[in-house]
């Protein structure tokens, strides 16, 4: 043997004379000693002899009784209102008060009262208004001063390190462009001693 002659394998490779060969290679070259794909078993069919069972049924509650009518809103407008009303009266009278206290006619009844002796020796010393609780700690004015129509009219407590009393100051102006005059001014202390003042107050301003 040459080394030009090329190699070649051995390969036998049969030839199909017929198509009748066909199955016959088919069997010689398969996998599966049947030489057929195995088959699937065929689904199982499920069958039914009665009628399917129905879902539950849960019957709809019924109204006992009918539902109550739709009250009316005026109630409720008309007590909003009355709440609205009775804050707004309430915050008039603490900002009426704090003009009365803030006002020139107190600060001159407080001056002339604070230097009487008098008056020292019933309440002591320390004379001051008396707080209440309801007012936010502040005294409470009674009475109105009314400058332009002239008309002065005041009362409130007072107290001292002694003891403590009511307030009376009364003045009016009769007539426009004349100074005032007062007609009150006294204190009546708790244990029923009256300190009247005198008049050093003759024209508030």
């Amino acid at each position: 043997m040459s080394l030009s002659t090329p190699l070649r394998a051995s390969l036998w490779v049969p030839r199909i004379q017929s198509p009748r060969m066909l199955p016959s290679l088919r069997a010689l070259y398969s996998t599966t000693p049947s030489g057929r794909e195995p088959r699937k078993p065929p689904p199982e069919v499920e069958t039914f002899d009665k009628t399917a069972r129905p879902g539950l049924y849960y019957p709809r509650p019924q109204r006992e009784r009918d539902l109550p009518p739709l009250q009316s809103k005026w109630p409720a407008i008309l007590a909003l209102g009355a709440i609205g009303v009775g804050a707004w009266a309430v915050f008039m009278v603490f900002v009426t008060n704090q003009e009365k206290l803030s006002s020139s006619v107190m600060q001159q009844v407080m001056n002339t009262i604070r230097e009487s002796p008098e008056l020292r020796d019933v309440l002591g010393e320390a004379i001051r208004p008396e707080p209440v609780w309801w007012m936010n700690g502040d005294p409470w004015i009674s009475g109105a001063i009314h400058m332009p129509g002239g008309n002065i009219d005041l009362s409130f407590r007072v107290k001292g390190h002694k003891g403590a009393g009511t307030l009376y100051f009364t003045s009016i102006r009769r007539e426009k462009g004349q100074p005032f005059q007062i007609l009150r001014f006294k204190i009546i202390a708790d244990d029923g001693t009256e300190v009247n003042i005198k008049p050093a107050l003759t024209r508030p301003s």
